[in-house]
Order: C-alpha cells, then structure tokens, then sequence
C-alpha cells in the first residue's frame, strides 16, 4: 500500500497530510484520492507527483512500499 503525502494546498483540500491508498498505477490512485477527496480532485491536474522521489505519470507501477508526494503549484520569487 503506497503512502501518499499531501504539501500545501492539496493537504488543505484532502484534510489530511498522509495517507495509505491501495492503488497499482498512479492513475488508479489519482482516481482513488479524486473520488475520497472531491477538493482535491480540481487540483490533482495540476499538481506534480513524484512516486519514490521523482516524477512518474499516469502509468507508473506502484511498489507496494511507495512514497507518492502530491505538490500543487506554488508562486515564489
């Protein structure tokens, strides 16, 4: 079960920081958060998600150990 960890913007919307989701690719675990979270699910489409500390898409395997970071986009300067 891969842990997910939301940053900023997409933990206020999910209403946790981490979580554990059952998911075998990161398309299956961005529908299985868009559905729990219906906050989050405007916001995943833009944020970047890193599986195991770099960047993964749609059709990603996830080990079963996995660390998934969701981060929304941030302004700085």
């Amino acid at each position: 079960m891969a842990l997910v960890r939301f940053f900023a913007a997409a933990a206020e919307a999910a209403g946790v920081a981490e979580q554990p989701v059952d998911a075998e690719t990161l398309g299956e675990l961005r529908a299985t958060l868009s559905a729990e979270h219906a906050g989050l699910a405007p916001l995943l489409g833009c944020c970047a998600v890193l599986v195991d500390g770099a960047r993964a898409s749609d059709d990603t395997v996830l080990p079963a150990t996995a660390t998934v970071d969701v981060l929304p986009p941030f302004a700085g300067g």
